[in-house]
């Protein structure tokens, strides 16, 4: 199939690995697929110290439980991915433990505290909720299929998250104050969470053109902002003076050049100082079951 056949057909199409499709295709997939597989691996090591760390043991079964939802969510990608041809899990995972691969901007900062948890497990579950629902959608079949599973579960994930907050929202007026102190610290962060702007996304035009993604960056940020910016309110969290936001028309719009782009830039490629750390604990991790993988390996060989 000629790359111009994937742009225009008329509708909503899906390919599978069966498809002759251009090469240009299959790796904007693979690599779309595997910063989403990374970015669930990544997600799983900022919140698995949490289940130790909760103060409740059934707190300390849903972190576990949730933990062990977004290994499973990156492994599903993984497959996802390298069934379009250009890379194998294990390349994959390899590249991510020798901090080669890209992840989503939020779990590269470390997330210590308690109060800190709804952060991701409410905002950022619900900013990933915005997109994968779209993903539903995309033109390459496995990716498509591995989001049902995906956003089913992460609908519980979000459930949880905003437990938690309701719980510190209404509790002591320390827990408020750490919450409030929490929210200012993560905002940018979880605003910055769809990626760059889109003029200056490099790869939006090619993967919408070609039904991989059916919104764009700017799109995402918007829908997520109409629908949590209440939602923070709603928990009395005061919105921090910036990023300056106005309404607009009925809906939130956010002031993009107040946002710390440049340090944005130095998250996306692994500049970032936080970055080695965490990257650093999937790698030793990696290495740890090494001896698990060579004996699979040598019990298939």
């Amino acid at each position: 199939m000629e790359l111009h056949e994937c742009k225009t057909r008329a509708g909503p199409r899906e390919f599978g690995p069966h498809d002759d499709l251009p090469r240009e295709y299959r790796e904007a997939a693979t690599r779309m697929i595997q910063f989403h597989a990374n970015s669930e691996i990544m997600g799983a090591y900022l919140e698995r110290p949490f289940i130790r760390q909760s103060p409740s043991l059934d707190r300390k079964l849903a972190f576990s439980a949730k933990v062990q939802d977004e290994i499973g969510h990156g492994q599903l990608l993984y497959r996802a991915a390298e069934s379009l041809g250009i890379k194998t899990r294990e390349e994959m995972l390899d590249e991510l433990a020798n901090g080669e691969g890209k992840f989503l901007n939020c779990f590269h900062y470390p997330m210590t505290e308690w109060w800190e948890t709804p952060m991701i497990a409410f905002f950022v579950d619900g900013a990933a909720m915005r997109r994968q629902a779209t993903i539903k959608r995309t033109s390459w079949e496995p990716y498509a299929h591995a989001m049902d599973k995906i956003c089913f579960e992460e609908g519980f994930h979000i459930k949880h998250g905003e437990h938690i907050m309701r719980e510190l929202a209404t509790g002591s007026r320390r827990e408020q104050q750490l919450l409030q102190d929490a929210f200012e610290e993560w905002w940018p962060r979880i605003l910055q969470f769809f990626g760059p702007t889109d003029d200056e996304s490099t790869h939006h035009d090619f993967a919408a053109e070609v039904g991989l993604k059916t919104m764009s960056n700017d799109e995402l940020r918007q829908a997520f902002l109409n629908a949590y910016l209440p939602k923070a309110t709603e928990y009395g969290l005061e919105i921090p003076d910036e990023p300056r936001i106005r309404e607009e028309d009925g809906r939130y719009v956010v002031e993009e050049d107040d946002l710390n782009w440049e340090e944005f830039w130095a998250v996306a490629n692994n500049e970032y100082a936080g970055s080695h750390e965490q990257i650093g604990s999937r790698a030793r991790a990696h290495d740890a079951v090494a001896w698990v993988r060579g004996t699979i390996a040598g019990e298939s060989a």
